[in-house]
């Protein structure tokens, strides 16, 4: 073989191998076996190489040769399979790694990923099946991949002089995840935990306000330390909760917005522009949400400032911070309680709207009777500073804070705290019709006072939704700023859930009684059209009765329109399950199922009240009627009456007409004959309301032309012939004709016979 024809083989062997390298890599992200042949190793040269790479793809080769054949899924992980060199290159080489073509030894550095890469990774795997942004659905385990080789390997080539560190490192690193699929199973199930988290959390809140309380007998207030610390760690435990949540957004993948342009829009699986992404976006505003301010204001600044003159300014700055990390909690628990999915978290439905429109009431309530008690607690505050004021007492401003409760014996040693105690001034901020106007906090004065924290909420509780769904009717506010500001935002906030909450509790009143409201509606329309026609009552009260029992039938739903959307293997599954009797017709016992999924697809439900004619005599017959529910009559020209009940069929004769008016064209398909038509020779009535369905004559014609060789078969005329009342009172009234005919020919003769003996005689 002379040089030229060495270069070009070798040219396309190579190019042959970087096609077949290239069709791997476009089959590889398809979830699907396919089989690839891959020659055994070999380091002949390629003069004295005979066996060729063979592959299922559109490069092939006319010589077949030997090959280990592999028949497996595209996206296995085993990368050494593929790390062969193909055989064609002349000369022999072995195989070399070389160091620059190793990955990363620290597994620190990221490398370009692709969107099929997100769904091979541990946690990539796509489990939502409504999804239309991952590239295919995944619903199974992979192994963890990893970038790092084996340590042995490691160990072959760079030996231990980097030391134990990197080892750590590597030992650390893979325990932290990789970009995720937010459709992923472990991120739905973390976001369903973490909505539990924040609805605590938001509970929580503003349990805050209901730690202070006040000592009537001492004048001072109290801050309750064993509840104190139980809110505190519940409060850090679901900050912490939601700090897991935002480093995993880190390492959440998102849809590019300028990818959802056309089509569904793709992955950014990138990191650096994750983060980026995250840091640009919501960082800021999670980061204020987990900041631990309730609990250094409980913790380091109200101990301080209880009962002093910075009392209230302590207590607003709590009163405050929470509603400031309120509302972006808010803002961030509606996208999770509705889901990013077309499923959502909470399914769209009408109970499950209820249920949200009832938490958001609840809540509103709650954030209410919190706030009021609170702000109650500053005015008895304020009251008691006011007191201490005109008291001229120096110390009394210290007597005001009690602590936990345990510098009540401190106090009992100072000559003041008896006087203080017994003060008319402080005794009189107790009392609501005193000197000094509380407003709207006058049941709270009283509420402050007492010890049990599951009393005081529970009330606040009541007197939050009370004032909310009162609109505040029934506070007269004081001259007080603050208060009337809080009033008007009691009205403004019950005005807000009034037209949110009983516009969406309408809604779901009206959808569960949508089907009646439209219902009474065409009854309305029914009546108005009858009397613009002038109908005569006979025929009106015809119409109101089919009317009712068509609603009683099909309760208003439109099946074929809800079914129509539907996949097509679907629907022939409901039309087998709707469609049952129809196997238990006589006639259609023997008929194949492939004609019986085609004449599901074309039945039509109809309803006919009790006097209702199907066919009339003289009449053509224009379809078939299957008698789900009633009785009719059926009565021929001779009078001769024939009973059709549930499992019957009326007009039958149809089918057998159609199969014998067809020709057969040139090209050996059935065409029907035009103008000709089956006219009934027998008249059906219905004896009552009757539940039927129907199969046209055209849409039967198209059944018999599409199916012909299968309904000629003699077994299914025989069946048809035998089991349809029609056919057999036709075949009796003929036999009995036959009978009489030959009857009457037997006479005929006897007489004969009788009259030639007389005459022989």
């Amino acid at each position: 073989m002379d040089g030229g024809k060495k270069d070009k083989m070798l040219v396309q062997s190579h190019a042959n191998s970087q096609c077949l390298d290239i069709e791997f890599r476009r089959l590889k992200g398809m979830n699907r076996s396919a089989s690839l042949s891959i020659p055994m190793n070999s380091m002949e040269s390629y003069e004295s190489e005979k066996n060729l790479v063979t592959h299922t793809s559109p490069l092939q080769n006319d010589r077949r040769t030997s090959s280990i054949q592999m028949s497996g899924p595209l996206f296995s992980r085993s990368h050494a399979n593929f790390s062969q060199p193909v055989n064609g290159i002349a000369g022999q080489k072995s195989l070399a790694l070389m160091e620059g073509q190793l990955p990363s030894s620290n597994g620190m550095e990221e490398k370009e990923l692709s969107n099929e890469d997100l769904n091979y990774k541990p946690l990539g795997g796509c489990n939502d099946p409504y999804c239309t942004t991952c590239l295919s659905y995944y619903n199974f385990k992979s192994a963890k991949d990893s970038s790092l080789f084996d340590p042995k390997l490691q160990n072959a080539f760079y030996g231990d002089a980097k030391g134990s560190w990197r080892r750590i490192l590597n030992f650390l690193y893979q325990f932290i995840p990789g970009v995720m699929n937010p459709h992923a199973k472990v991120v739905q199930q973390w976001n369903k935990f973490l909505v539990i988290a924040f609805l605590v959390a938001i509970f929580i809140d503003p349990l805050f306000f209901f730690l202070l309380t006040v000592q009537e007998d001492n004048k001072c207030m109290v801050l309750d330390l064993p509840m104190t610390t139980t809110l505190v760690i519940f409060r850090t435990v679901t900050d912490f909760i939601y700090l897991l949540h935002m480093l995993l957004q880190f390492r959440l993948a998102y849809v590019a917005p300028e990818s959802t342009v056309v089509g569904a829009g793709d992955f950014v699986i990138h990191p650096k522009e994750i983060a980026l992404h995250y840091l640009s976006g919501y960082f800021v505003i999670d980061l204020f949400m987990v900041l631990p301010l309730p609990q250094i204001i409980v913790l380091v600044v109200l101990p301080d400032y209880v009962g002093s003159s910075g009392a209230n300014f302590a207590k607003s700055l709590l009163r405050a911070t929470l509603l400031l990390q309120y509302i972006p909690k808010l803002f961030r628990f509606l996208p999770l309680l509705a889901g990013q999915s077309p499923t959502g978290f909470i399914f769209e439905s009408a109970w499950s709207n209820f249920v949200i429109n009832l938490l958001t009431f609840i809540l509103a309530g709650h954030v209410v009777g919190s706030c009021w008690y609170l702000l109650g607690l500053q005015r008895v505050n304020k009251c008691l500073e006011e007191a201490c004021t005109n008291s001229q007492q120096k110390s009394c401003n210290e007597f005001i804070d009690c602590g936990h409760g345990e510098k009540k014996a401190k106090f009992s040693s100072n000559s003041e705290w008896l006087s203080w105690v017994n003060n008319e001034n402080a005794t009189a901020c107790f009392v609501t019709n005193g000197s000094f106007n509380y407003g709207i906090y006058n049941q709270a004065v009283s509420l402050t006072t007492i010890p049990s924290i599951i009393t005081r909420y529970v009330y606040s509780l009541f007197w939050g939704f009370q004032q909310i769904s009162t609109l505040a009717g029934n506070l007269v506010p004081s001259y007080f700023v603050w208060e009337v500001l809080f009033t008007m935002g009691i009205i403004g906030l019950g005005l807000f859930l009034f037209a949110l909450l009983i516009g969406n509790m309408q809604n779901f009143l009206q959808a569960l009684g949508k089907r009646r409201l439209d219902m009474q509606l065409r009854r309305r329309d029914v009546e108005q059209w009858m009397r613009h026609r002038r109908l005569p009552e006979p025929v009106r009260r015809r119409v109101r009765e089919s009317e009712r029992f068509n609603w009683s039938i099909t309760r208003g739903v439109d099946e074929e329109f809800l079914m129509q959307d539907l996949p097509e293997d679907l629907q022939r599954e409901i039309r087998r399950h709707l469609f049952k009797f129809i196997k238990k017709v006589r006639i259609f016992t023997l008929i194949e199922d492939p004609i019986l999924d085609a004449i599901r697809e074309r039945i039509r439900q109809n309803i006919y009240i009790k006097g209702s004619k199907i066919l009339n005599v003289g009449e053509p017959v224009e379809k078939m009627v299957f008698i789900v529910r009633g009785k009719l009559e059926s009565i021929e020209e001779d009078w001769n009456r024939i009973s059709l009940s549930e499992g019957d069929v009326c007009g039958e004769e149809l089918l057998t007409w159609c199969l014998q008016h067809s020709s057969m064209n040139k090209d050996g398909q059935r065409i029907s004959i035009p103008g000709q038509q089956l006219l009934s020779n027998r008249m059906v009535t219905c004896l009552t309301n009757v539940e039927a369905f129907s199969l046209r004559a055209a849409d039967l014609k198209e059944v018999t032309t599409c199916f012909a060789r299968l309904l000629r078969n003699p077994r299914v005329h025989r069946a048809i012939r035998y089991e349809s009342p029609y056919w057999r009172a036709l075949a009796a009234f003929r036999i009995q004709v036959a009978w009489r005919y030959r009857k009457k020919r037997l006479n005929r003769l006897a007489t004969s016979n009788q009259e030639l003996q007389e005459m022989m005689e």
